[in-house]
């Protein structure tokens, strides 16, 4: 017997959660990057529900191949990343226009 997703209710495999809960939202995800101590650049991610906030840094840090973690509902990534940020962000189903790079 299948599990059922308390949140849809439907089959885990025919779950529909994620998709829904991208869609949802609807405020701007802002990529920015910090200096911080001795020159180390910081990517700095905001705007990511925080229900799939650390589903998100584990993805981003795969792909990108740095270090990182989440903080204060942002995500914190080392070096120089903006552009890969908003393209992985849009390869895992959100909106480009949403997404804004400063």
């Amino acid at each position: 017997m299948t599990e059922i997703c308390p949140k849809c209710g439907l089959p885990k495999d025919l779950c529909i959660c994620d998709i829904l809960e991208k869609e949802a939202q609807q405020q701007k995800i802002k990529i920015f990057t910090e200096t911080r101590k001795f020159g180390k650049i910081v990517t700095i991610v905001e705007g990511i529900n925080k229900d799939s906030l650390e589903k998100v840094v584990k993805e981003l840090k795969q792909r990108i191949g740095c270090g990182g973690t989440s903080k204060n509902g942002r995500i914190e990534l080392q070096g120089e990343h903006k552009t890969k940020v908003k393209q992985i962000l849009a390869s895992l189903g959100y909106d480009q226009n949403n997404i804004e790079i400063i």
